[in-house]
């Protein structure tokens, strides 16, 4: 499944900038191959339009904000969050023709990123309630490119066979080859997925969850939305929750912009926010080494590729997409 080449994914929500980068200039990002320019309107919003001026196809994103607005770097015509031109600085009578105009596209703040949907969306942002609790503090940890399919992410997050051999230098285990339980359950907004498995607890991660034991048991809620975004409620024995919210936006077929925060309930007192990202960097590069050299075309035909039963979340997530793609009359056009 090539995701280009399906326009179905052009309907969803994808994280692309984090607030904090448009503060100072716009910012280009391609979403799905789409060029976009990104900044902040008057409000403070963030605002999205093709990044193409349709005076003589400069990039806009070369420019800068002037009044909430996004000014060529050409010759100095500026547009509105709506795409409309606002000034044509050469114009004598400022008459500006209702044509010329950019193609905007709807864009809003969520969880401290810019969001974009390039179509109509069928499913709105995913709802991670432990955002909005006090008891929950927010950590971004990941904003980088990865060169992998993003469904191939969603899979692995799930996919709680790889830690003991992908995770050797952080949390996986020799003893637990797979979960001592499994139970999957089909969402409107994807998958709901609980599971037991045991693990090491390295002394960096004893740290972090305040626990001195080397091996403990992670009972983990995970949930996939459509069509790739995975939060996984990781709960230890002693009360700690540390939730993953993992994103990975389609930059194009081969390529995804993996966007991952953090949510626990405890402090910065308690627990540096810096030990948090350190530990999570560390199995994130584990995974980025295997996921990235895995094919990109990701076949939903499910005789292409080999299967045993801890792949069981990755197959109902294969199964969800093929008939989402059915029902909106879509068909793959290259691996089935």
């Amino acid at each position: 499944m090539l995701v280009t080449k399906q326009p179905l994914f052009r309907k969803f929500w994808y994280p692309v900038i984090p607030m904090s980068e448009l503060e100072d200039k716009p910012k280009s990002f391609e979403l799905l191959e789409q060029p976009l320019v990104l900044w902040l309107d008057p409000e403070g919003k963030p605002a999205a339009v093709e990044d193409r001026c349709c005076h003589r196809t400069a990039k806009l994103s070369l420019g800068k904000v002037i009044g909430g607005n996004i000014c060529c770097a050409y010759h100095g015509w500026t547009f509105d969050s709506s795409g409309n031109c606002v000034c044509v600085p050469q114009s004598q009578d400022k008459t500006i023709s209702p044509s010329y105009k950019v193609k905007a596209y709807k864009c809003v703040e969520k969880y401290g990123y810019a969001w974009v949907c390039l179509e109509d969306a069928i499913k709105d942002i995913p709802q991670i309630p432990e955002a909005l609790d006090p008891e929950f503090r927010l950590i971004p940890e990941f904003y980088e490119t990865w060169n992998c399919a993003g469904l191939r992410v969603m899979e692995n997050e799930l996919d709680m066979a790889h830690p003991t051999f992908v995770h050797t230098t952080t949390f996986g285990s020799e003893e637990h080859l797979i979960p001592d339980l499994m139970e999957l359950k089909e969402t409107d907004f994807g998958l709901y997925y609980k599971s037991v498995l045991g693990v090491k607890n390295p002394q960096a991660q004893q740290k972090n969850l305040h626990m001195e034991e080397d091996k403990t048991f992670r009972t983990i809620d995970g949930y996939w939305y459509l069509p790739f975004t995975v939060k996984l409620r990781i709960n230890y024995p002693n009360g700690k929750v540390h939730i993953v919210v993992n994103t990975m936006t389609p930059i194009n077929d081969s390529t995804s912009q993996m966007v991952q925060f953090c949510l626990r309930n405890d402090t910065e007192a308690e627990t540096k926010s810096a030990d948090v990202i350190a530990f999570d960097r560390a199995v994130t590069l584990e995974d980025k080494r295997i996921l990235e050299s895995t094919d990109y075309d990701v076949p939903l035909d499910l005789s292409n590729e080999q299967h045993m039963i801890t792949d069981k979340p990755g197959i109902m997530i294969r199964r969800k997409i093929f008939a989402l793609l059915k029902e909106y009359g879509e068909m793959e056009s290259s691996s089935k």
